[in-house]
């Protein structure tokens, strides 16, 4: 299979695909921990303006496939040193097959290239998928493993991209208490 990967912007009508899926999968995984599950989700995914995540302090890519959208991610400026990864996402019928794992290479890439020494990111606590592929990515739990993870709620990550393995590095991303609903 062949997949082109292309960077753009989450206006492009090419990233459509990959943000309103993101919805629904957020609507429907957290729609017994949110009030109005799909109100919430909604104004989470327009949050961050397109701006953040173009060059020089951010990226947004796509991978299609075939000339359909099948996976894809963005990283905005976290601080001076950090880049934060958000949206990633792939298609279910691409799920399992390393495309995530890809998409979260080129962004580091793409976030090395820009001067980032490091990326934080914040995953939910019912997307153990997700967890698990930063886990296998060399990213580091910046958060207590040993509390309920519905505590944390969101679950933040890092991860040093020029001594990858190297925690000193992260110890400022690191909170001190759970990153609740709402931080």
């Amino acid at each position: 299979m062949t997949y082109e990967i292309i960077d753009t912007t989450p206006l492009d009508p090419i990233a459509q695909p990959l943000l309103a899926a993101l919805e629904i999968e957020y609507t429907t995984r957290y729609r017994e921990f949110r009030k109005d599950s799909a109100a919430s989700v909604s104004e989470e995914m327009l949050r961050y303006p397109a701006e953040l995540f173009a060059p020089p302090e951010g990226a947004f890519i796509v991978i299609q496939r075939d000339g359909k959208t099948v996976g894809g991610g963005a990283f905005k400026r976290y601080d001076t040193a950090t880049a934060e990864l958000k949206r990633i996402w792939t298609h279910e019928s691409e799920r399992r097959q390393g495309l995530a794992r890809r998409v979260v290479e080129e962004l580091e890439a793409r976030a090395l290239r820009q001067g980032y020494r490091r990326v934080y990111l914040t995953t939910g606590f019912r997307q153990p998928e997700a967890a698990g592929l930063y886990t296998s990515t060399g990213y580091e739990a910046l958060f207590d493993r040993s509390i309920a993870p519905e505590i944390h709620f969101r679950l933040p990550f890092g991860k040093d991209l020029l001594e990858p393995g190297r925690l000193e590095s992260l110890s400022d991303l690191r909170r001190a208490e759970p990153l609740g609903q709402r931080s």
